[in-house]
């Protein structure tokens, strides 16, 4: 039996907008112990990254500067691939302070 589309529950959103307003990274290179940085210092450091490359990543190219490029990287992916299995990757935490 098919329900009406008047009877489904209303669906949440995929995406939590809090998602967005993290603050902190977990940055990971290869080699390296993770580090924990704050959103401006991950776009320095994806920015820094960048600019060693010899060439952008295509989806990268468009973009008007290296920040930009950073910038998008932060908000759509979590890896970038510098070489064939050498991969950068970042994620956004949540730190949770204790109650006081």
């Amino acid at each position: 039996m098919v329900m009406p589309i008047s009877n489904v529950k209303k669906l949440r959103p995929m995406s939590d907008p809090l998602i967005r307003a993290l603050d902190d990274y977990v940055v990971l290179e290869p080699g390296q112990p993770q580090q924990l940085l704050s959103a401006a210092d991950t776009l320095t450091w994806l920015t820094d990254w960048l600019r060693k490359l010899d060439e952008l990543p295509a989806d990268l190219a468009g973009q008007s500067d290296l920040t930009a490029a950073a910038q998008r990287l932060l908000d759509t992916a979590c890896d970038l691939e510098l070489s064939p299995g050498v991969t950068l990757q970042w994620f956004a935490v949540r730190l949770e302070l204790p109650n006081r």
